[in-house]
């Protein structure tokens, strides 16, 4: 079941994100709403936050996968 419930839920931001592309309208997109809730336009800080977060997770994850650990 759970296959199936990721499968519908990555559909599901597909589609709202390529509505979001192509309607042009402005703070829709997953990336919008990630520069304005961490302000990455105005703040240093935020940047930075935004950074750590993101290479963070994206190094965790990778580990994650590769050696099959929680």
């Amino acid at each position: 079941m759970w296959p199936a419930i990721w499968i519908v839920w990555t559909a599901i931001f597909a589609v709202a994100e390529g509505i979001a592309l192509a309607n042009k309208k402005e703070n829709d997109t997953l990336s919008e709403n990630f520069r304005r809730l961490f302000r990455t336009r105005t703040s240093k800080v935020g940047r930075a936050i935004f950074a750590v977060g993101w290479f963070g997770f994206s190094g965790w994850f990778a580990i994650h996968i590769l050696t099959e650990t929680m």
